[in-house]
């Protein structure tokens, strides 16, 4: 299967400026990050979590908690998918009455912010739950609404939203593809 670049739609500078927006207005909305823990969703979401928690350490001279979170089993779709057979362990600190950001990549039907729900709470109860993303590209198909979101970019459904990270792709951008 051919894959297409249709647009770049965030280039380095834009994800950064977004992330820093998005810590911002976390600490507006709770008052600071004394109870804020950042669970990144596998697989750009933890990366995106850790690059918040440091945004927000130095913002707030603290320690913000963060993890990652594996939602393969709470996935609603595995039966339409063949087992990949990988996994990633996830590791999440303690969230009993906390506020937990949950960090994705980019958000569509809204399924996978479910699944995170669900697989966060094999780990505690939290307080709050908030959804933070960088790309919001509609076509919701649950009730799920992010609470902070770094760009929205409305996309057919025969499209896709990458996000690259300099981590792991060596770059940093969001782009629409085909195919």
């Amino acid at each position: 299967m051919s894959v297409t670049l249709k647009a770049t739609v965030m280039d380095a500078d834009q994800i950064r400026r977004s992330l820093s927006r998005i810590a911002h207005e976390i600490v507006e909305r709770n008052r600071g990050t004394e109870d804020v823990v950042l669970v990144g969703i596998v697989s750009k979401g933890d990366v995106l979590a850790r690059r918040l928690a440091t945004t927000l350490n130095q913002l707030e001279r603290t320690q913000v908690v963060f993890g990652k979170l594996d939602v393969t089993a709470h996935r609603d779709d595995l039966h339409l998918r063949p087992p990949d057979g990988h996994r990633t362990a996830s590791d999440v600190p303690d969230i009993g009455g906390k506020v937990v950001v949950l960090v994705d990549d980019v958000i569509h039907h809204g399924r996978t912010a479910r699944a995170a729900m669900d697989a966060l709470m094999d780990f505690g109860r939290p307080r709050a739950i908030q959804l933070a993303v960088l790309v919001d590209r509609g076509h919701r198909e649950l009730p799920i609404r992010p609470d902070y979101v770094g760009k929205n970019v409305p996309t057919a459904d025969s499209e896709r939203i990458e996000v690259l990270v300099a981590e792991e792709d060596g770059i940093d951008q969001a782009v629409i593809v085909a195919g």
